[in-house]
């Protein structure tokens, strides 16, 4: 894919340079929008404005949607009012609000002047609801029945207005007071009697969310009802947009990319890796960085408190990485296992003692299996391969002990933070690799010394 955009690119160059728009244009006519999109973040700059004019109205306004924030920017600062109008015209409520969002103020006002009154209006609406919610990532444009029409009316009324919706597969049925009572499909329109009565045939039983879910749940209902759209409806229950499926899918990538980021300690940024500045980069990592590098403080405290101890057994040193990232490893198995199942909904903090109970059984075996094994490679590889003699069988024991207690430990404090965080409305992510790194190390460090004391007299 690579090589067949790099040949392109050169193309495409070419053409330009030729002067050949025709030929341009047949070629970006074969393409879809996502890979248009694409091939412009690669050329020249100065050369997107007219490759952007030579699509048809619909592609360009679909690639344009696809494009990044940067390239956004630059064609509408090109563009003339009369440019910019067909484009903003062709775009869906939902998508004209997320560009809106990615936009600077000046360049926000000239997509609004340029918007008809009715989508403006739309648009500012949406606009009002809370980040990340259903209401900020919901379309206004679906198809709106009433019960008492006839199948031929509902037909009528899709081919009049369908053109202009998001999704026409998926039909909503209102009362006079736009309270939402019933939804259908069309393939139920289409096979049912032209005489048939839209209130027999509609479901009553609609599965729908409120304009303030988070736009995670909106995406967890749409996975686990298969819903090709859901209905999103305000605290009266009317309805007001629905959410469709594409949506949920960025929806989803983005959640991710944001667990994943705090799970690697990095402040969640919505800009790609190769568009972010190295001044953002280090914005978004140095905070973490310098929290843990401080809380570092006591495990080195501990460290410090035993050093007459570890003045004396000078082999006890060499275990404390190994259980440390032991601990940490194990402490991280869990956690990210229960950080997975709250974002999918599989646990909630009423399963805290199910999910302590069957990690702590867990880490019992992980404990003995690796105490086991732990003991036989420092007796044959330490010992008798590498020759050190200060490793004795009460240093051996005292090792495998504390990797096993501290396995224990890791794993049911591992499953048991991201539950606390959830239902004090934090985000269990942080608590994935961040805190519990700090806390396992510590308690690694204690259970190791304070064994050592009992077993080795120090």
């Amino acid at each position: 894919m690579n090589e067949k955009n790099a040949t392109l690119e050169t193309t495409i160059e070419a053409l330009v340079e030729g002067k050949k728009y025709a030929v341009l244009r047949e070629i970006l006519n074969t393409l879809q929008p996502a890979d248009i999109a694409i091939l412009f973040e690669d050329l020249d700059n100065s050369i997107l404005p007219l490759l952007f004019r030579l699509l048809p109205k619909e592609l360009a306004a679909a690639t344009f949607v696809e494009m990044g924030a940067d390239e956004q920017e630059l064609l509408i600062k090109g563009f003339s009012d009369a440019e910019l109008k067909e484009v903003v015209d062709e775009l869906y409520v939902d998508d004209a609000v997320d560009i809106v969002e990615e936009m600077p103020s000046n360049v926000v006002k000239r997509i609004l002047a340029q918007s008809a009154p009715d989508v403006r209006k739309m648009i500012n609406e949406i606009l009002k609801y809370p980040e990340d919610s259903a209401g900020s990532i919901m379309t206004t444009e679906f198809v709106e029945l009433k019960e008492h029409m006839t199948c031929e009316d509902a037909i009528k009324r899709i081919r009049r207005t369908g053109v202009d919706k998001e999704t026409i597969y998926t039909c909503y049925v209102t009362d006079p007071n736009r309270k939402l009572i019933g939804c259908l499909t069309l393939k139920d329109i289409l096979l049912a009697d032209e005489d048939s009565i839209i209130g027999d045939l509609m479901e009553t039983d609609i599965i729908s969310v409120t304009t303030t879910d988070d736009q995670e749940k909106v995406a967890n209902v749409l996975s686990k009802y298969d819903l090709n759209a859901v209905p999103v409806v305000d605290t009266e229950h009317r309805l007001v947009g629905i959410v469709t499926f594409d949506d949920a899918l960025d929806v989803i990538e983005e959640e991710a990319t944001e667990d994943i980021e705090k799970m690697a300690a990095i402040t969640p940024s919505d800009k790609p890796y190769l568009r972010m500045s190295i001044l953002e980069l280090w914005k978004a990592r140095i905070p973490w960085l310098l929290i843990l590098m401080v809380s570092a403080t006591f495990t080195g405290y501990i460290i410090s408190s035993f050093e007459t101890a570890l003045a004396r057994w000078v082999a006890l040193t060499a275990f404390i990485p190994m259980l440390m990232d032991t601990g940490g490893n194990s402490g991280s198995q869990a956690s990210v296992t229960v950080i997975r199942s709250l974002s999918i909904g599989d646990i909630e903090f009423k399963d805290f003692f199910k999910v302590v109970f069957k990690e702590f059984r867990v880490a019992i075996l992980c404990a003995v299996t690796l105490g086991v094994v732990n003991f036989f490679k420092i007796r044959i590889i330490d010992v008798m391969l590498l020759g050190n003699t200060a490793v004795t069988v009460p240093v051996t024991f005292v090792v495998c002990f504390t990797l096993a207690a501290t396995v224990i430990c890791a794993k049911v404090v591992g499953c048991m933070l991201p539950l606390v965080a959830n239902k004090l409305g934090l985000d269990p992510a942080v608590m994935a690799s961040p805190l519990l790194t700090t806390v396992v190390d510590a308690i690694s460090l204690l259970i190791y010394f304070q064994v050592a004391t009992a077993f080795l007299g120090i």
